[in-house]
């Protein structure tokens, strides 16, 4: 073979391998859903050791390693700000309650299932339901809650953004992002 048809086939193979690769380079990488619900996973893990009734210590679910690793940037500023006005004097939280139960009491989780869907706006979302009562009696023992974990991605990583909680008997929904901005208001 000539030299003139190595570089020519060389040529043409480089760029069909190197075109897709250039084209698709600049594309935000498509996540997958065991990968978009890395981050819920780990805080729903540390929800569940906390409500197991067999945790040696709270495990923070906002503490140093897990804020930066696992919210995204905007969640993380918030969750900053509203630090600075604890809810308890010990000042290491701005909340009264745990926010995935949404609320200061529970039993140990049960019936955990998380659910990667698109939320009506567009956005990704990993959907956790769970029973925090299950250890009651009475119906609340079987009431699901649900709480929704808007994503987004920085740096090729998903992150979670918000975090929507759901009252279960009243339905309101409330984000944590916008209590921590008006947290952060002191109000």
């Amino acid at each position: 073979m000539s030299a003139a048809i190595a570089f020519r086939t060389g040529y043409f193979i480089m760029t069909t391998i190197a075109l897709p690769l250039v084209t698709f380079a600049g594309f935000p990488a498509i996540s997958d859903g065991a990968e978009i619900q890395a981050p819920v996973q780990e805080i729903m893990d540390a929800t569940v050791e906390n409500w197991s009734g067999d945790a040696a210590e709270w495990i923070d679910i906002f503490g140093p390693g897990k804020l930066d690793k696992l919210y995204s940037k905007d969640f993380a500023a918030k969750y900053g700000e509203a630090l600075k006005h604890p809810a308890m004097e010990e000042a290491i939280s701005p909340f009264d309650y745990d926010v995935i139960v949404n609320g200061q009491d529970a039993c140990p989780l049960e019936g955990l299932t998380l659910t990667s869907q698109v939320a009506a706006d567009g956005k990704e979302e990993v959907v956790a339901s769970f029973r925090k009562m299950a250890c009651a009696d009475g119906p609340e023992a079987q009431t699901v809650s649900t709480v929704r974990f808007e994503m987004v991605t920085e740096d090729r990583k998903p992150l979670i953004d918000d975090i929507m909680m759901e009252n279960a008997e009243t339905k309101e929904k409330r984000l944590l992002k916008a209590e921590m901005v008006t947290i952060a208001k002191g109000e």
